[in-house]
Formats: structure tokens, C-alpha cells, sequence
């Protein structure tokens, strides 16, 4: 009897609860969405694939967007430059490609990202903010409209600026560096930053007709934005926080900081197999702290190891100690940001992503081990014939709309 009640399908049913599904696809609707909601990009995309039930419950809600992808640019020569190719981490063997987005895209290069959105200035030094996945567009003010007491303005020649600088200096020629952008997807409020030819750092904010010079911020080194703070570096160690929360943004902190460039390069040279300083960041970790991190390059090597400082946290100057692990974090260099590292999201802890450009808006992206003191090339997108030498990182959103 008992070795029959095993094999006699009745006797499962009968054992069976009343509520219990028999396949996946009847299990309740609340539960399935439950379970969309903590998946990842790349299961989400099979999990919705289960059936048609599942498909239909993935249309009521996103996937967690806690990693970060890469966008890659083609080259300008490229016979399909109107859009872009998109990588992600957890998918090392494939490439996804967005649409159409435009001539004037194809025409422009990317200065920043946040989120899904990319900061782009186009051949006419033209601003403005799009998303990558739904197109939307937000034009910027010109550049040349400045409020402040330095002063630019477009010549007949529309692609030659002049600026007059708060002393009367003249100068020729437009210099977008340190760009900052930061956008909130719900209200779309943004904050947009860069510095002007190194004599002011300028903002705008939406519904803002021009760009707002912030005083006694030349010679910028670096800036980050975070959390309504603009953390500002300038290159003789001047050290800044702006909150920018008000109507208008507030210094609320400012000292001197260690900014060793060519000095200490040439003393590097002297004394470590050339060893010299290419570029200082600021960088703000997952906790709120900021990190300056120096770049070096180790000429017959031709690698580029990292040194990192903390330099500021909760308020107070922190002395310039030399720290060796970023922990459970890795370091996105050109975001100047830190992400939490697991083995599920593609990043290797306690390392460093940076890109090593080639000229304008070109680049390739590589990874620096702290523990291991190793560079490498972070992929090499086997799975493609195409090369793709620009790339970005970005934080995809894909809210429904």
C-alpha cells in the first residue's frame, strides 16, 4: 500500500493544499511582483520570460537599479552613430543597444552622466541634459549668458567666444572642464556645473535663465555633487562645500588641503623608477567621507597606480592620511563616487574603475587593485566584433512611462 500511495498521482492530490499552485505560473499575482522587485536587471529580463503570467505582472514594476552599467559611444566615423551600446556587468557575454537618438546626438559628445541621463554639449557648445531610454530633452541655458562679473559673449563666428574676466582680461575660446550634473527623476529639478576657462565654477538650476558664476572659485582642480553639496577642490589646495539646498548655494565649510602636482611628481621621478602625478580627484564615499585620490604613472611599467588620502568627514577636517582599502567599496573614479561591492553586481572590492583617455571624449576603461597594486582592461567585449573606444558610467532607471 505505501509503495502504491507513492506512484498514485491521486494520493499527491489529496496530500496537495487546497492553495498550493501547481505550476509557477499559479502562484498569486502579489507574490510574483514581490519577487520582480528584488531582481536584478539581467534576471528580471529571464524571470519575465517564465510565461505569460510572470510577463504580465514584470509590466507592474522595474527592476532594482543598484548597478552600475556602461555606456559606450562609437566612433564618430561609425556608420550607426545615432545611438549607443549599453553594458552591464552581470552580463559579461552580451550588449544591448538603445534607439535612435538623433542626429544632433550623434553630433555631440557626453561631458557627464547621472542616472540615466547624459550631460551632452554638441558642436555649437550647446548644452543640454537627455535620457537615455525615454529621449526626453531638456535644452540648457547658452553658455555665453553668464550672471556674474565675468563676461562672455558668442562672436559672429559662432563657435569663437570672447570672455573679459573680473580684471579686464581678455581671452579666446570656450573651456567646459570639471563638469557636474545631477537630476532628480520624479520633479526632473537638476543642477548642472562646470568651470568657465579656469576663472569662476558656473551653475544652473532648473528654470534658471543663465549660468550663476559662484565667487572665488578659479583654478578648479575637482568637484563632486552629493546630496545637494558641491565639494570643490581647487588646484592651490583650497578645499570648499557649497550647499546648494537654499535658493541660493551656501559655503558651509572651506580649508586647505595637500594638492602635490608637479612638485611631488618631480620628486616621485627623482626617487621612484618615474613615478609622477597625472590627476587629482575629489571622491565621496557610500558614508558621506571624501577621498582625494591621486593618479599616478609608472613610465616603465606603463601602469597607473593610485594613491588615496581622506581628507574630510562629518564636518571636520580629517588629516591627510593615507589609506590602502576601500573595504566592501570599489571607487568609480570619473563619477567621483564609491559603490558597495558584491560578488552579484560585477565590481571587485577595494579596487578602482578609472578611464585612460586617448583624446577628446575618447576612452578606455581599466581597473586598479589596491590589494594587488594590478591594472587590467576591464573588458574586452569579446562578444562583438565593433569597438567601442568611449565609455561612460551610468546608473540605469527603467521606470515605466
Amino acid at each position: 500500500m505505501e509503495i502504491e500511495e507513492k506512484h498514485n498521482p491521486n494520493s499527491h492530490e489529496r496530500l496537495r493544499p487546497r492553495d498550493t499552485p501547481e505550476s509557477w505560473s499559479e502562484l498569486s499575482h502579489d507574490l510574483v511582483i514581490s519577487v520582480f522587485k528584488r531582481l536584478s536587471f539581467a534576471n528580471f529580463r529571464r524571470a519575465k520570460s517564465v510565461c505569460s503570467s510572470w510577463h504580465s505582472s514584470s509590466r507592474q514594476c522595474v527592476p532594482k537599479n543598484q548597478t552600475h552599467w556602461l555606456v559606450l559611444f562609437p566612433e564618430d566615423n561609425h556608420s550607426d552613430n545615432n545611438s549607443c551600446t549599453l553594458f552591464n556587468l552581470e552580463e559579461k557575454d552580451r550588449l544591448y543597444r538603445t534607439q535612435d537618438l538623433g542626429l544632433e546626438f550623434a553630433k555631440s559628445f557626453c561631458m557627464e552622466t547621472y542616472g540615466s541621463w547624459l550631460l551632452m554639449c554638441n558642436r555649437m557648445h550647446n548644452l543640454y541634459i537627455v535620457n537615455l531610454f525615454t529621449h526626453e530633452r531638456i535644452d540648457l541655458p547658452p553658455v555665453e549668458a553668464q550672471h556674474g562679473v565675468t563676461k562672455m559673449e558668442r562672436t559672429l563666428d559662432d563657435d569663437v567666444f570672447r570672455i573679459t574676466s573680473h580684471n579686464g582680461k581678455e581671452y579666446k575660446g570656450i573651456r567646459l572642464r570639471s563638469p557636474v550634473l545631477w537630476i532628480d527623476e520624479k520633479t526632473r529639478e537638476y543642477v548642472v556645473s562646470w568651470e568657465l576657462r579656469g576663472l569662476c565654477v558656473v551653475y544652473s538650476r532648473k528654470g534658471d535663465a543663465s549660468w550663476n558664476q559662484i565667487p572665488e572659485t578659479s583654478s578648479c582642480c575637482d568637484m563632486v555633487y552629493r546630496d545637494s553639496k558641491l565639494y570643490f577642490l581647487s588646484l592651490f589646495g583650497q578645499f570648499r562645500i557649497f550647499d546648494f539646498s537654499g535658493e541660493f548655494p551656501q559655503q558651509t565649510f572651506q580649508c586647505g588641503v595637500i594638492v602635490e602636482r608637479f612638485r611631488l611628481g618631480i620628486q616621485l621621478r627623482q626617487r621612484s623608477n618615474s613615478l609622477s602625478i597625472v590627476a587629482t580627484k575629489l571622491v565621496v564615499t557610500v558614508t558621506g567621507e571624501v577621498l582625494k585620490v591621486e593618479k599616478l604613472w609608472r613610465s616603465r611599467s606603463e601602469t597607473w597606480p593610485f594613491r588615496v588620502f581622506k581628507v574630510y568627514s562629518s564636518g571636520f577636517l580629517k588629516k591627510h592620511n593615507l589609506i590602502y582599502s576601500l573595504g566592501d567599496e570599489s571607487m568609480l573614479l570619473d563619477q567621483g563616487i564609491t559603490v558597495l561591492a558584491n560578488d552579484t553586481d560585477g565590481f571587485i572590492k577595494n579596487s578602482v574603475y578609472f578611464s585612460v583617455s586617448h583624446g577628446k571624449d575618447v576612452h578606455d576603461i581599466f581597473l586598479f587593485n589596491l590589494e594587488t597594486q594590478k591594472t587590467e582592461l576591464l573588458h574586452k567585449f569579446d562578444c562583438s566584433s565593433v569597438q567601442f573606444p568611449r565609455a561612460r558610467w551610468f546608473l540605469p532607471s527603467f521606470r515605466l512611462t
